[in-house]
């Protein structure tokens, strides 16, 4: 048998966008805004001796850093999406960067604990005008990367963790330039400098929170337990709607934004091929890759047919 002969039953494992997505392109922008802004208010707390705007500034280096993760997983992924050393392909990637860009969210919101409290101790005079003039660009800034990273992303932005996680660095630094523009003006007019300090405090708590929940999601995936329940129990029916099929063992597991693989065994007194068990699963949409195994059950109870 010739290898060409087989080509019909063979297929890649490519379970990820060939081109870029307009996130994809949307994350390359925010990066330019993001250090733009970076500078600007690292600068700016600087010279006008705020801890709440200095914060802000050294969180978005930090995210710059991540978002640079982000674009690099992206392009991993695409480059070797026909790589065979990956047993399925390289979906992962994008879940693995945002592990990674989670780490580092939590490594900012640690550091800004560490700031804050220190600030607690260190008094300042802040030049407040000036400090909420850059915090209110600054939240403008990422208001709009923000949107540029949501936009035309529609119902496949919440499977994307890559795309989530630079979402949430976003959003944290919006947060943080809510926080500094809240302790600025308090600090302003009612003289609470301690406000400075205290709300880079409960930004690292909230960004915390964040992180742990990205954690969490994307740590699942990485360790094949993030399999849809209500997709296992909907393919054992369909298998099972013939009530001489037994399915005895199920394993599903994500290897892709929206693509699982499955591996069914099944016991039955009339087997039928691999194929047409397959077949019967064609309604499930984000099944890409199934295995199936077929077992004759001889008698009642079933025993294993064995090789004579």
């Amino acid at each position: 048998m010739h290898n060409h002969s087989l080509e019909n039953w063979q297929h890649e494992h490519v379970f990820i966008a060939d081109q870029k997505g307009r996130g994809e392109r949307g994350a390359y922008w925010v990066i330019a805004l993001t250090v733009s802004m970076m500078v600007i208010e690292i600068y700016g707390g600087w010279l006008f001796n705020s801890m709440a705007l200095l914060a802000d500034g050294w969180h978005m280096a930090t995210h710059a850093a991540a978002l640079c993760i982000t674009v690099f997983a992206y392009a991993y992924a695409r480059r070797n999406m026909h790589n065979s050393r990956y047993t399925f392909g390289t979906g992962k990637v994008g879940v693995l960067g945002g592990f990674g860009s989670a780490i580092v969210l939590g490594i900012v919101a640690l550091m800004m604990i560490w700031a804050s409290v220190h600030r607690f101790f260190e008094s300042m005079t802040i030049s407040f005008d000036q400090a909420i003039a850059v915090a209110v660009l600054g939240l403008f800034v990422n208001l709009l990367s923000a949107w540029l990273l949501h936009q035309g992303e529609g119902q496949h932005h919440h499977n994307d963790h890559n795309l989530r996680a630079a979402f949430l660095h976003v959003m944290a630094d919006a947060l943080t330039s809510v926080l500094a523009i809240v302790a600025l003006l308090t600090g302003k007019m009612l003289g609470w400098v301690w406000m400075d300090p205290m709300m880079g405090i409960v930004g690292a708590l909230i960004i915390g929170h964040w992180t742990y929940g990205l954690l969490r999601d994307t740590g699942r995936i990485l360790l094949d337990g993030d399999a849809d329940e209500g997709m296992k129990e909907g393919i054992q029916k369909t298998i099972e709607a013939d009530a001489d099929n037994k399915v005895t063992d199920l394993h599903l597991w994500r290897v892709g934004p929206q693509h699982f693989a499955a591996i069914i065994s099944i016991v039955t007194h009339y087997p039928k091929s691999a194929e047409d068990y397959k077949k019967q699963l064609h309604d499930h949409h984000d099944l890409v890759h199934i295995t199936v195994e077929v077992n004759h059950c001889l008698g009642a109870p079933c025993k294993p047919e064995t090789a004579s």
